[in-house]
């Protein structure tokens, strides 16, 4: 195992990022439990994948059903699920116009540790929300995710197996906040809950661009100090980009807001 690490860490690496648009939460976990055990036998590269769920409730590990605050049987008249997961943090939800990024990626690989990978996570939705001219903060303490003032924006939740990372982030861009009403989002009361579009007066890119613009924010973050190679699967094939044109892709989606 340590010199299958060594040689993966020599070796030239590669990140594909898998476009998926909206997916059922259950067959979407299914794909990640996959993903996972693939990367930790080296059978696949890092992969990061972008997608939406349709609207679902999801528990963490600690199983704090209390912070659910209508009966289960209710949930399908809102059109809604609950699935129970292993990741960490409190209840949250998903749904349409949610920014989701579920990176399966090797934390011993790039040589980072737990604390520095969610911190990336957290500043890769600081800066996106900078992008809009909103200003957002990190989780104080007792707090998790990122924050624009007392308002949740984006929310984090990681379980790390073997040093490999899967779920991640859901970042708010214009879901329909009726949906927070009915739970205690992350175990925090008397909080709100915001988005992207609550924050600014800004026209916001297309759903799915914003994911993309989200997910070179975190691309940016890990891999533009190493040689890599990153691979985009979209309807249009496989592109392989390099981390300067990443960033130059970025930095180009950036200024186009405000042409």
């Amino acid at each position: 195992m340590i010199m299958d690490d060594l040689q993966e860490m020599r070796s030239p690496r590669t990140l594909e990022v898998w476009k998926l648009g909206t997916v059922n939460y259950l067959k979407s976990l299914k794909l990640e439990d996959k993903l996972v055990s693939d990367r930790k036998a080296n059978r696949i590269p890092d992969t990061l994948l972008s997608l939406q769920h349709p609207p679902t409730y999801t528990l963490g590990k600690r199983r704090t059903d209390h912070n659910l605050l209508i009966p289960e049987a209710e949930l399908k008249g809102l059109g809604a699920e609950l699935h129970y997961t292993q990741r960490g943090g409190d209840i949250t939800f998903h749904g349409p116009h949610q920014a989701i990024l579920y990176p399966i990626i090797s934390l011993r690989s790039i040589g980072i540790g737990a604390r520095n990978y969610v911190e990336t996570l957290e500043r890769s939705m600081i800066e996106l929300a900078s992008v809009y001219s909103v200003k957002a903060r990190a989780g104080h303490k007792g707090e998790t995710g990122v924050w624009v003032g007392d308002r949740k924006i984006g929310a984090i939740g990681v379980p790390i197996s073997s040093g490999i990372t899967s779920h991640g982030l859901a970042f708010n861009i214009d879901p329909d906040l009726k949906y927070f009403e009915h739970i205690v989002p992350c175990g925090i009361a008397d909080k709100e809950v915001t988005s992207l579009r609550r924050e600014t007066d800004t026209m916001l890119l297309h759903s799915e661009e914003m994911m993309m613009l989200c997910g070179r924010k975190i691309l940016h973050s890990f891999w533009t100090t190493r040689r890599r190679s990153i691979k985009t699967n979209s309807p249009s094939g496989l592109t392989r980009f390099n981390p300067v044109l990443i960033e130059c892709i970025l930095l180009t989606l950036c200024n186009s807001l405000f042409d």
